[in-house]
């Protein structure tokens, strides 16, 4: 006697893999809010990344070493759509650790409206960054202009006379960021 045997079709289990994958899109999510602090705490213990004071810092006179020379060199860039020219004044400088220095850095609004710009610093060799000190900056503060307007923006700084004696040139970068505040139509 033969009995007919007829299998049934097994049904996936699917509710498995649906829970596995609603888990890694919450893991990821988490990890990219989690990504901005962990990426700071990285950068303040390697050093990397070149961020610089965002505050003023009181000169500290702890003489200048005059035997060292250490060249520092600006540039500048707009982040995409901000029609001004920005650039500074001078595009390099010498200075000696510990020893304070002025320079300037020209801006204007090319746009045929009011835009209020922000600089965001940053120092190469990021190693750097910790050394080079500033002491009155234009990045400190929002730099609003009017259509056409143009200013002359200073910055005044001291290299930190405790800079490794392996770094020879600074290199300060400025990005110019348009931070108007957009008006509701």
């Amino acid at each position: 006697m033969s009995k007919n045997t007829e299998q049934k079709p097994v049904k996936p289990n699917n509710s498995k893999v649906i829970k596995k994958l609603v888990f890694m899109v919450f893991a990821m999510f988490g990890f990219g809010f989690a990504l901005v602090p962990l990426y700071d705490v990285f950068c303040d213990i390697t050093g990397l990344n070149g961020k610089t004071n965002d505050v003023a810092v009181v000169y500290s006179d702890n003489g200048i070493d005059t035997s060292r020379t250490i060249k520092v060199q600006f540039i500048t860039r707009m982040a995409k759509g901000i029609p001004w020219q920005f650039e500074p004044m001078i595009n390099e400088i010498s200075v000696h650790p510990g020893e304070m220095k002025f320079v300037n850095f020209f801006a204007k609004n090319e746009a045929n409206h009011d835009i209020t710009g922000q600089a965001v610093p940053s120092v190469s060799p990021g190693l750097a960054a910790g050394y080079f000190q500033k002491i009155e900056c234009f990045c400190f503060e929002r730099q609003p202009l009017k259509s056409g307007e143009e200013v002359e923006m200073g910055l005044q700084f001291y290299v930190d006379i405790d800079l490794p004696v392996d770094i020879h040139t600074l290199t300060l970068s400025y990005t110019l960021y348009d931070i108007t505040e957009k008006k509701d139509s």
